[in-house]
């Protein structure tokens, strides 16, 4: 059975460190737009108190998050336990992108190992809770963090990141524009 807080309680924040992964969800306004859902890893999840956390995002194909968040602020972000008891915990929020130069960027920043290939910190405020049975969740084993984003980013290089990011994440799949813009 759900249950639903206002605020992450310590065993909610307990639960986020032990995850590996974690997914996002967000949408534009526009009911023919396209939803976004985001896996993510990387120890790149941080709690930073009981209504707010941030998460560092690495540049990908698409940055419809940040477009999204500018349009109407809503962002989920979902941990499932892969392993031991079954669990699952929604963070329902209103988020932004905070990008180098920013003012709330090194503080941010300094919660990371920041990579080559972040691109910015998604911050959320948090107004609600939710934890449920995740009985339906499979049993998983965590046998490392990949390297491919890495090895990526060192192969463009500086000049290669900014060019990509300028062709890829500037704008969402639906014409909307990200902090990028």
């Amino acid at each position: 059975m759900a249950k639903f807080f206002d605020s992450i309680e310590p065993a909610h924040k307990a639960f986020i460190e032990r995850q590996k992964m974690f997914f996002t969800g967000s949408a534009p306004l526009d009911a023919k737009g396209h939803v976004n859902v985001s896996p993510k890893g990387l120890d790149s999840f941080r709690v930073l108190s009981p209504n707010r956390v941030a998460y560092m995002d690495i540049i990908g194909s698409g940055n419809e998050t940040s477009a999204h968040l500018i349009e109407n602020g809503r962002i989920t972000i979902v941990f499932c336990a892969f392993d031991g008891p079954p669990n699952i915990l929604r963070l329902y929020g209103e988020g932004y992108a905070v990008l180098p130069g920013d003012p709330e960027w090194g503080e941010l920043a300094a919660l990371f190992r920041l990579r080559l290939s972040t691109r910015q910190i998604i911050v959320a405020n948090i107004h609600k809770v939710q934890t449920s049975c995740g009985f339906g969740v499979p049993l998983y084993e965590y046998t490392g963090e990949r390297d491919h984003a890495d090895k990526w980013a060192e192969k463009k290089g500086v000049d290669g990141l900014e060019a990509y990011k300028k062709e890829k994440n500037r704008v969402s799949q639906d014409g909307l524009p990200t902090a990028l813009f």
